[in-house]
């Protein structure tokens, strides 16, 4: 049987012992074990760090074998006094530090765990989502997710100390049409029915503003039934706030003030306000995203003027067709980018939907081209010059529709980015998305969608093209970007009953799906709305970046696969046939099943 508690009770973390000439008891996990026949050497581990326990000649002897039996991951508790090590380890706070143990408890016993729990894993990703608490023993891990709930405690003080009220919001709602499928709950009392989980609290925190609390705060908990990638994970946690009472430029302030604490308390580490903006528009046109990692530079250079009567036939039916011909420039990339791999990159490019890529490489005192016999004289030379190409860069070329060439330059733009190396480590480059397009136009529908949720308002002057002229229709829409990765979308809300129906209607929802879908929201703006907006910031992808990770499994306790299965407890899983009966529930089998 294990040993028990009684008599013990812990003084200090491992990672707090730090003076010598006190009797200290601590608790732990056993990491390594030394037995050098009449000294035993212990490390134990607890989410502080480690510490040596010293177990020699002078120590009881059955202690002293109790000890001999540990092996790695054994529960231990330990009581002692704190000596200065003979051996010092700099590498670590406790590394002058030993304890000489007197009282030793084995509280739980283990199992040889399926890999080793070491900071820098080899392991399988897969195997140690499986066996995910024996993954989150390791210090980086637990470093992420203590930073993760000291991002969390910071946003509570924050928010709090600037007049907000933390108030829940229901996690089972209707199903409303936010942009991605909801996960649906069954309703046993109403057979046939289903709750959704929200995607959001979108629809509630309004109605709070509607309700007279006007300065409203959530760590929420969110739910989208899409595709995962490293970002994005099936629920996840938002940082959710709502203001009545305000314009863009109020709720940018106080989503500055947010940021600039957290990287202070948390990271000690100075951000500057106020944060740079760009445009939509602008960001579209330099970087080829509206969420553009400003930490590098390549930016994307519009040469469609230099190349409009040239003899490149792939150029000029490019502008002819309404399209453009734009170019980046990779310094100093020559001998990287060597002609394979920039046939790499053509082929990517075509993966994503472009028809190819242009270059010039300058290796030589000639830039090799792949496009030369079709230049006059002076006219790569002007290229050249336009872009700011000199020897040893590589410029890369996309001719197509505008659309496809912007969005095609920005992943490109990232990919040689991490290819070359050049997107420094340590650096968080903040920026404001503003003055979003509110309708964008579907190709395959030949229609115009709105690029947000029914509710964002558009900006004043914009008001007149609703019916005319959606392309001419901007929103007083608002995102905030670090390195590359959006962290929060916000709005200013719509709190005019007529106009809010219109844009209901520009969904091409009718009268009764109006009347079925936001009812209840379009009644409560009928008594008087207060002007309200807000934003939601990703805790999440917050945290993600702020502990340097590269995955927001890095920084969630129990993350979802790519297939949004968990590992650990198989899940989702099937259920027994009666329960499913009493939700009057049949699964239907699959076509594909059978096969």
């Amino acid at each position: 049987m294990a040993d028990t508690m009684q008599g013990l009770k812990r003084t200090h973390y491992c990672g707090e012992v730090l003076t010598a000439g006190e009797t200290v008891t601590v608790g732990g996990y056993v990491d390594t074990v030394r037995n050098k026949g009449g000294i035993i050497f212990m490390v134990i581990r607890d989410r502080t760090g480690i510490v040596q326990l010293t177990f020699n000649e002078t120590t009881d002897p059955a202690i002293f074998e109790k000890a001999a039996s540990c092996h790695a991951e054994y529960v231990i508790m330990a009581k002692g006094e704190a000596r200065t090590r003979e051996s010092i380890n700099d590498k670590i706070p406790t590394g002058h530090i030993e304890i000489f143990v007197d009282d030793f408890r084995i509280l739980a016993k283990a199992h040889t765990p399926p890999f080793e729990i070491v900071d820098d894993t080899n392991t399988n990703e897969e195997l140690r989502l499986k066996y995910r608490y024996l993954d989150l023993r390791r210090s980086a891990l637990q470093k992420n997710i203590i930073t993760r709930s000291k991002i969390a405690k910071v946003a509570r003080d924050y928010f709090d100390e600037n007049g907000f009220i933390e108030i829940e919001t229901p996690m089972m709602i209707k199903s409303t049409p936010e942009g991605a499928r909801d996960y649906l709950v069954p309703s046993r009392v109403h057979p046939g029915e289903f709750y959704a989980l929200p995607q959001s609290p979108q629809i509630y925190k309004q109605l709070l503003m509607i309700s007279g609390f006007d300065r409203y705060i959530q760590l929420a908990r969110c739910f989208r039934d899409e595709d995962l990638r490293a970002d994005r994970q099936p629920e996840f946690t938002q940082i959710d706030m709502e203001m009545s009472f305000v314009d863009v430029e109020d709720i940018m302030q106080i989503a500055e003030g947010f940021v600039q604490r957290e990287f202070k308390e948390v990271l000690d580490i100075e951000i500057p306000v106020p944060l740079p903006r760009l445009t939509y528009t602008d960001a579209m046109n330099r970087y080829g995203s509206d969420k553009p990692d400003t930490r590098f530079g390549m930016e994307i250079t519009d040469i469609s003027d230099k190349v409009k009567s040239c003899g490149f036939g792939v150029f000029t039916s490019a502008i002819e067709a309404g399209g453009s011909v734009r170019a980046i420039v990779a310094k100093n990339a020559a001998s990287v980018l060597t002609r394979k791999e920039i046939d790499k990159l053509t082929e990517y490019v075509r993966g994503i939907g472009a028809k190819g890529l242009a270059f010039v490489r300058w290796v030589d005192d000639a830039p090799a081209c792949s496009f030369a016999k079709f230049m006059a004289e002076g006219e790569l030379e002007a290229i050249l010059e336009t872009v700011g190409a000199e020897k040893g860069d590589v410029v890369l070329i996309v001719a197509d529709k505008t659309s496809t060439v912007l969005s095609t330059l920005g992943a490109l733009r990232l990919k040689v980015a991490k290819q070359l190396d050049i997107i420094p480590e340590g650096k968080f480059n903040f920026l404001w998305i503003t003055e979003f397009p509110f309708f964008e136009w579907n190709e395959d529908t030949q229609h115009w969608d709105t690029m947000h949720h029914p509710f964002t308002m558009p900006m004043d002057e914009c008001l007149q093209y609703l019916d005319t002229d959606p392309g001419k229709v901007y929103a007083k829409a608002y995102d905030l970007v670090l390195n590359g990765t959006e962290l929060s979308s916000g709005s200013i809300r719509i709190t005019d009953y007529e106009l809010q129906q219109k844009m209901f209607e520009a969904l091409g929802l009718t009268e009764e799906e109006i009347a079925a879908k936001f009812g209840f929201l379009v009644d409560a703006y009928k008594y008087g709305a207060a002007p309200h907006g807000g934003m939601g910031i990703g805790l999440d992808r917050l945290a993600m970046i702020m502990c340097g990770a590269d995955s927001l499994r890095d920084v969630t306790a129990f993350p979802k696969l790519q297939n949004a299965s968990e590992l650990m407890s198989s899940c989702p899983a099937p259920v027994d046939k009666e329960s499913l009966d009493i939700l009057g529930i049949q699964l239907i089998e699959k076509k594909e099943d059978k096969e």
